[in-house]
């Protein structure tokens, strides 16, 4: 199975960005973390970090027949993006929305979550871990073990 991870604007800040919420650890380190974690799955991975709405429209885009499957920490575009939302609509590749933090008891702009319409299970507040259950739900549901979170 192959993977794209998608993260949005930023998450190439992690580490500096609120480590209090969102930990010590980089952009980089969370990479390495799931490459390993993908590895052992026998997962292929590809990777994709950007700041702008429109780049992240064209890599969702662009993933239609070469992934199986999207994993998207769409950060703050969660709460404004309906191009994300019609972007993943559009490919139709089963794709997991995954949070580092606890976005339900964050502000309450975050409760609202544009791209979660359009996706097969939504996993936040595990940090790292998150994005490999993301995994797992994306081999779940290629096995027709249709989990929704």
């Amino acid at each position: 199975m192959k993977i794209l991870i998608i993260n949005g604007p930023n998450l190439n800040m992690l580490g500096i960005r609120e480590p209090e919420i969102y930990g010590r650890k980089t952009y980089q380190d969370l990479v390495h973390y799931i490459e390993g974690a993908a590895e052992a799955l026998d997962v292929s991975t590809g990777f994709y970090q950007s700041n702008h709405e429109g780049d992240l429209v064209d890599v969702i885009q662009d993933a239609y027949g070469k992934y199986d499957g999207i994993i998207i920490n769409p950060a703050a575009y969660t709460h404004t993006s309906v191009a994300l939302l019609d972007a993943v609509k559009a490919v139709g590749l089963p794709t997991v929305e995954v949070h580092i933090s606890d976005v339900s008891t964050r502000e309450e702009f975050r409760q609202v979550s544009y791209i979660r319409q359009a996706v097969i299970g939504t996993i936040a507040g595990k940090g790292f871990d998150g994005y490999v259950e993301a995994i797992k739900l994306l081999l779940a549901h290629e096995n027709g073990s249709e989990e929704h979170q």
